[in-house]
């Protein structure tokens, strides 16, 4: 074998400007392995094992662990995971750049105080203890977000109906001038920017999360300038806003997470103006169902979900939970399947979902890789069952 492309584990380290001992102790925790090793346990790395050393040393200079790092790359340089992970990359220090403002804006504040009023005003103080505790809850922000907009990316890329999702979901919407909206569960946004140029001039529209890290991405993709959008962070639970003030509130893929549903319904009817429109989709049984099918065929202790979310509300039980709070409902089910050729959205996607497989299928991806790479190899197809129910 010729080993002209590859380099040994000291050139590889001067190359990085990162120490011998530092490439070593990254495979010992298997996070960079080499791409070859000579049996006389010679350690030789490649050009690509440069995108994945360069994704370790930028997630630990940002504070995550060897622990989080691990599970947040995988050994594969196609352009479709090297993008992934460049745009994750730029969220993150953007994320960092926002948080350290707000803390040195803080640490301004406090001191300005001290010098003024010559005593310590504690109130200042205990608000820099909030902003630099805020690293936990922005390390799972981060990782849910990059979940979010890669499941979104399978459905965009690789569908069958050309129309899209969310183009669709805004055609029901029938939004007109002077529409007071709310959206409950706003995620990253995609309703609204992939339909940003049809929008009327004269509306107010709320997007909430129960996540400050999600509103803050979206906010930076629509843009402060759009006066159109105000940011709220709440639980769907408990909507803070008085009786009859929306003619519009959407929770696109959001009840089947909600722990309550009922008082979530209860809300949403609470808040809308008599004549005003719950738009709330869902899937049904069959849902993406090739994927589970192929993940357990490959290790039957693979499980993508804990529950079956369709259970709690779902295409087939969700106008008996929905008719005691809405008079007239009916649902739409959106025509759509997914049709693709390629391991690597299959992969990234597989990855990104809210069960085990990280813990049966990182160790053995290369393995996982090829299995995937032969059943997509003449095409896979994935039933899509989805649609929405719209009630007055």
């Amino acid at each position: 074998m010729s080993l002209s492309n590859y380099y040994s584990s000291g050139e590889f380290a001067r190359m990085a400007n990162v120490s011998i001992r530092t490439i070593r102790f990254y495979d010992n925790q298997n996070i960079l392995k080499p791409s070859f090793v000579k049996p006389s346990g010679a350690r030789f790395y490649t050009d690509s094992d440069f995108a994945r050393l360069q994704q370790i040393l930028l997630l630990k200079y940002l504070g995550f662990s060897l622990d989080e790092i691990r599970e947040m790359t995988i050994n594969d340089t196609d352009y479709h995971f090297m993008l992934s992970a460049l745009n994750l990359q730029k969220k993150l220090v953007q994320d960092r750049i926002e948080q350290m403002q707000l803390v040195e804006s803080a640490i301004e504040n406090t001191v300005s105080a001290i010098d003024q009023h010559h005593q310590v005003d504690w109130s200042q103080v205990l608000n820099l203890i909030h902003l630099t505790s805020m690293e936990k809850s922005l390390k799972s922000q981060y990782q849910s977000a990059k979940n979010i907009s890669t499941r979104i990316r399978l459905h965009k890329e690789y569908s069958t109906n050309t129309q899209g999702w969310f183009p669709w979901i805004y055609q029901q919407c029938h939004i007109t001038d002077g529409m007071n909206i709310l959206e409950l569960g706003c995620g990253n946004g995609a309703l609204w920017t992939e339909n940003i140029q049809y929008l009327p001039n004269k509306t107010n529209i709320i997007l909430s999360d129960l996540s400050e890290g999600m509103l803050r991405d979206v906010r930076r993709s629509i843009g402060p300038e759009d006066n159109r959008f105000s940011f709220h962070a709440f639980d769907c639970h408990s909507i803070p806003y008085e009786e009859n003030t929306f003619d519009l509130v959407i929770a696109n893929h959001v009840l089947f997470y909600c722990k309550d549903i009922p008082l979530v319904c209860k809300e949403v009817s609470r808040v809308l103006k008599p004549d005003g429109i719950f738009l709330c989709s869902t899937y049904g049984e069959n849902h993406m169902k090739e994927i589970s099918e192929l993940v357990q065929e490959f290790d039957n202790r693979v499980v993508l979900s804990a529950e079956k979310l369709y259970e709690h509300f779902g295409l087939e039980n969700g106008q008996k939970l929905l008719k005691t709070y809405f008079s007239n409902i009916h649902l739409k089910n959106y025509e759509d399947s997914i049709q693709l050729d390629r391991p690597e959205p299959l992969i990234e996607y597989i990855l990104s979902c809210h069960g085990n497989q990280n813990q049966w299928i990182l160790d053995r991806y290369k393995e996982f890789r090829s299995f995937v790479e032969k059943k997509t190899k003449r095409g896979f197809h994935i039933t899509k069952e989805a649609g929405i129910f719209v009630c007055n």
